[in-house]
């Protein structure tokens, strides 16, 4: 018998690694027939919010985007997205963005389908326009090799243009590929492993790290990563871009 006490979840006020053993279910008003899990927000210092969802026979995600900009990316299965009207069938790998001030509506999954999402606050700057509805596939997007490294590869999902102010992005390392140097930066991370595993170095801890697991990283954080095994790793994360880094 399993011991239930023993997670490898971390909380910590510059970072957390949430894995899928402490899971509880949230109820969202509009998402219904599903189980939403509410993997990173504001209430542990975040500055965005990270979500997974998982369909029901029926599942239903309704509602319209106010503050909040929202993207939602299929892990798995399928379903039909209506954001405003405009209307797209997405499968494993295909997103949709939906800006602020917008009806959105998915439906048509299958049982088991599953969502991620990631909600950020929009915030607007004089001269650009409100980013407009965008759906995409990642299969289209190709992986760039990241700093001259053949082991890595980045496949960029929204426009790099200032009308966005956060990015999300996939991130492949090839087994033993690992990032070349320890970053320390301004911008804030969260992230959900797609495949495969490895070790995660947050701040002056190092985490074992695989498939299903979520990192949140707070502003300078400094981070490291190196993949293990005998597949490349895989995540997709999210971060702030593109604004002032001060209100002063």
């Amino acid at each position: 018998m399993e011991i239930s006490a023993l997670t490898r979840s971390v909380v910590k006020r510059s970072h957390a690694l949430i894995s899928q053993d402490g899971y509880i279910n949230s109820v969202v008003p509009g998402w219904t027939h599903c189980t939403v899990n509410v993997i990173i927000n504001e209430q542990m210092g975040a500055r965005f919010c990270q979500t997974m969802v998982t369909l029901q026979v029926g599942g239903v995600l309704s509602g319209r985007t106010r503050q909040s900009q929202l993207f939602i990316y299929v892990i798995s299965g399928k379903g039909r997205a209506v954001v405003s009207g405009e209307s797209r069938y997405l499968f494993a790998g295909h997103f949709v963005y939906i800006p602020v001030g917008k009806e959105y509506h998915f439906d048509g999954g299958e049982e088991g389908t599953q969502l991620l999402t990631f909600h950020k606050v929009y915030e607007p700057l004089e001269g650009a326009a409100v980013p407009l509805t965008l759906f995409g596939n990642a299969g289209d997007v190709a992986g760039k090799e990241y700093l001259g490294d053949r082991a890595l590869h980045l496949q960029v999902l929204l426009p790099e243009n200032l009308s966005f102010d956060m990015a999300v992005n996939i991130f492949t390392y090839d087994p033993g590929g690992h990032l070349p140097m320890v970053e320390t930066h301004i911008m804030e991370h969260g992230l959900l492993y797609l495949q495969g595993q490895g070790i995660y170095r947050l701040d002056q801890d190092w985490y074992p790290v695989k498939k299903g697991d979520s990192i949140w990283m707070a502003p300078y954080c400094q981070q490291w990563f190196t993949a293990m095994g005998k597949e490349p790793a895989v995540y997709i994360y999210y971060k702030n871009v593109n604004r002032h880094p001060t209100t002063l």
